[in-house]
C-alpha cells in the first residue's frame, strides 16, 4: 500500500477516534439511506442461513454503485463539520515526515538500500560504494506513471553488482514487466519479460531465473484464471523468447514454482507449492549449477504442510529452516551426498523468526512473548552471544554475506522508531542510520507489556503504549487494535501516525490473539475455522482488561483492526456492543 493511502486511512482512524471525544458537543442525526433486503437464503449442510444483502457483492453493479455513493455522503457529511479535521490531517503530515531506510545489502563493490524521504508513495532504491559512499539514486518508482499507479515488485541484484533485473506493476495488478538495470552504468537494458507473476528472481553468472505464466487472452489479461507456472532462464541482453524452460508441471496446473540461488551461485534451488489443494507446507529441489545438471535432486520430494527453506549452502550440505516435526520451527542440515538430516539449532519453546548466515556466522532471531531475540552462532549451531537489543522490540531484516565479518539488521518498538544497526562477529554493535523525527521525544512516553486472560482461561500478551504520568481514573481514551489471524506476528513496531492520538492523552492498546503466529503453530491453529471464536473471545478479554484495571471505560474506547483484523471488529462490536464507543 502507497505511503499516502496509509496515511489517508490512519487520518480516518485517527479523526474519528479523536471525534467520539467531542460527539456530545458535535451530536447530529445520521440519516442512513434505506438498503433494500432481498430473499437470499443459504443451505449450509442443511442449516438455513439468510442473506439479504449478498447484491452488495456485486461492485459492478450499478444499484451497488449507488448504495455507495449514499453512504458517502453521509460519512461525509458527518467528517466535514469536524472542525479539527483539517489540524489532524496537518499533525498527521508532520509526523510522518521523516527520512526512512532499510537495511542495506551487498553486491560486489556496491551497496544498496531504499530510502523514502518522507511522504513519498514508494520508497527509492539507492546505491553507494562501499560503507561510506556518496548515495546515488538507481530507481525511483514514483517516476514510473505520472498518475503513481505503478510501483516496484520483485528485484534483486546480481551477485557481482553489475545487474538489477526488477518488476514494475502497473493499476494495482499482480503482472510484473521485469526489466534489467546496468547498473555501473545506470542504463535500462532493451529486454523485458512479461506475464511474470508469484516469482523470485535468482541470478547466476549473467543470467537469472525467474517464474511466469503463459500470456493470458488479451481481453481477459486480469480476470483470466492462472494456471500453468513454469520456471525460466533469462540471459542479459537476449530477448525474452530466447529464455530456457528450466521447470514446468503440466500435471499439475495450479502449483507455483520458485527458484532461488545460494550466495555462493553454486545451487539453484526449487520450491512448489499447491495451496489449490490446501497443501500449507512445499517440496524442496536443488540443482548444482556447476555441474551443469539439467534435473533438479529432491531434498523433499512431495508438498505436504511443512515448510522447508534454504538458509545456505555451506561445503555442499544445506542448512534448511523447517517446521517439520518442529511447530515454533528449527534448523537442520541436509547432507545431499548421504541423503541424511541432522539437527543444527533444535526447536525451542520460542518461535524461530528467521535466519541468515554473515561471515561465517549463523545468526537466528526468535519471538519470545512477542519481542525479537538476536543470536550468533556458528555454523554447526553452536551458540557464541546474544545481541543486546535496546529493548523489547521487533526485528525486521536481517542481511549479511559470507566475505563480511558483520550484518545489518532493522530494530523497531512502539516508542523507538526503525533504526538500521551493524553489528560485527566481535560482538561490536553500532547505529548505521538512524532517523530523525522533529518533535518527537521517546522518553515523553512509557510503552509495557501485559498479560490477560481469555475467556477460557488462556494467557493473551498485550502491548500498552501511553504518554507518562497516566492516571489510571477509566476516564483515559483509548484506542485497542489486534489482528488474530492467518500466523501473523503482530509485533511492537513504530507508527508515528499514532503519535496524533499518544499526544492528545490517549492509551494505545495492541493485543496478540490466537491465530496470529507469536507462539508458533499452535497458537495459530487455536484461532482457526471452529476455533475462531477464541479470537473474538481474546479481543473482547482485552478490552475488558482495559477497563477493569481502569486504562479506559466503554464510553472512552474505541477498536480498530484491517482485514482479518475488520472481520474482528465486526465480530467485537456485534457480540459485545455495550464495551465500545467507536
Amino acid at each position: 500500500m502507497h505511503t499516502f493511502s496509509r496515511l489517508r486511512l490512519l487520518y480516518c482512524s485517527c479523526v474519528l477516534a479523536l471525534s467520539f471525544l467531542h460527539s456530545l458537543a458535535f451530536a447530529q442525526t445520521m440519516n442512513y439511506p434505506n438498503t433494500r433486503k432481498s430473499d437470499q437464503l443459504d443451505d449450509y449442510h442443511g442449516v438455513k442461513v439468510a442473506d439479504p444483502y449478498r447484491w452488495l457483492e456485486d461492485d459492478h453493479s450499478a444499484e451497488t454503485a449507488a448504495w455507495v455513493t449514499a453512504e458517502n455522503e453521509v460519512t461525509f457529511a458527518y467528517l466535514n463539520k469536524i472542525p479539527y479535521r483539517a489540524q489532524v490531517k496537518k499533525r498527521l503530515e508532520a509526523l510522518f515526515n521523516y527520512p526512512k531506510y532499510t537495511a542495506p545489502i551487498r553486491r560486489g563493490d556496491f551497496y544498496f538500500y531504499s530510502k523514502n524521504d518522507g511522504l513519498q508513495n514508494q520508497n527509492v532504491l539507492y546505491i553507494q560504494k562501499g560503507l561510506d559512499g556518496a548515495p546515488q539514486v538507481l530507481i525511483d518508482p514514483n517516476k514510473f506513471s505520472a498518475d503513481g499507479t505503478s510501483r516496484l515488485g520483485i528485484f534483486d541484484v546480481s551477485k557481482n553488482g553489475r545487474y538489477l533485473a526488477y518488476g514494475i506493476s502497473s493499476g494495482g495488478s499482480d503482472w510484473q514487466e521485469v526489466h534489467v538495470l546496468d547498473v555501473p552504468a545506470q542504463q535500462t537494458l532493451p529486454e523485458i519479460l512479461q506475464w511474470v507473476k508469484v516469482s523470485d528472481i535468482g541470478w547466476a553468472g549473467d543470467g537469472f531465473f525467474y517464474s511466469r505464466y503463459p500470456a493470458p487472452d488479451a481481453s481477459h489479461t486480469l480476470s483470466s484464471k492462472n494456471e500453468y507456472h513454469a520456471v525460466y532462464h533469462h540471459k542479459v541482453g537476449t530477448p525474452q523468447s530466447a529464455d530456457e524452460l528450466i521447470y514446468e508441471d503440466k500435471g499439475n496446473p495450479e502449483r507455483f514454482f520458485l527458484v532461488s540461488t545460494t550466495e555462493d551461485q553454486r545451487y539453484a534451488v526449487l520450491t512448489i507449492s499447491d495451496r489449490g489443494k490446501g497443501k500449507k507446507g512445499n517440496a524442496l529441489f536443488f540443482r548444482d549449477l556447476g555441474k551443469k545438471e539439467k534435473t533438479f535432486v529432491p531434498l523433499v520430494a512431495e508438498v505436504t504442510d511443512d515448510d522447508y527453506q534454504v538458509v545456505d549452502d555451506v561445503h555442499g550440505k544445506f542448512l534448511v529452516l523447517t517446521n517439520h516435526n518442529a511447530p515454533n520451527n528449527k534448523i537442520v542440515l541436509f547432507n545431499p551426498a548421504k541423503g541424511s538430516w541432522s539437527d543444527v539449532v533444535p526447536e525451542k519453546p520460542e518461535v524461530l523468526e528467521r535466519a541468515i548466515t554473515g561471515g561465517g556466522k549463523l545468526f537466528v532471531a526468535y519471538l519470545k512473548d512477542v519481542a525479537s531475540h538476536i543470536y550468533m552462532l556458528n555454523l554447526e549451531g553452536k551458540s557464541e552471544t546474544e545481541v543486546k537489543l535496546p529493548g523489547a522490540g521487533s526485528i525486521l531484516d536481517l542481511q549479511g554475506n559470507a566475505r563480511d565479518a558483520f550484518v545489518f539488521f532493522e530494530y523497531t518498538s512502539l516508542n523507538y522508531p526503525t533504526t538500521v544497526f551493524r553489528y560485527d562477529s566481535s560482538d561490536a554493535m553500532s547505529i548505521y542510520r538512524a532517523p530523525k523525527l522533529p518533535g518527537f521525544d521517546p522518553d515523553s512516553y512509557e510503552t509495557k507489556q501485559v498479560f490477560y486472560k481469555s475467556k477460557d482461561g488462556t494467557r493473551i500478551p498485550m502491548f500498552l503504549t501511553y504518554k507518562k504520568g497516566l492516571r489510571l481514573d477509566g476516564e483515559n481514551p483509548a484506542l485497542l487494535s489486534a489482528y488474530g489471524g492467518f500466523n501473523v506476528s503482530v509485533t511492537p513496531a513504530f507508527r508515528p501516525l499514532l503519535l496524533a492520538l499518544l499526544e492528545q492523552g490517549f492509551v494505545y492498546a495492541s493485543a496478540n490473539l490466537r491465530g496470529g503466529g507469536e507462539y508458533g503453530e499452535k497458537w495459530h491453529e487455536a484461532g482457526t475455522k471452529l476455533k475462531k471464536q477464541n479470537v473474538f473471545d481474546d479481543f473482547i478479554g482485552a478490552a475488558e482488561w482495559l477497563i477493569a484495571n481502569k486504562y479506559t471505560s466503554p464510553a472512552h474506547l474505541a477498536i480498530t483492526g484491517g482485514s482479518n483484523g475488520g472481520l474482528l471488529v465486526g465480530a467485537a462490536i456485534n457480540q459485545r456492543p455495550e464495551l465500545f464507543r467507536a
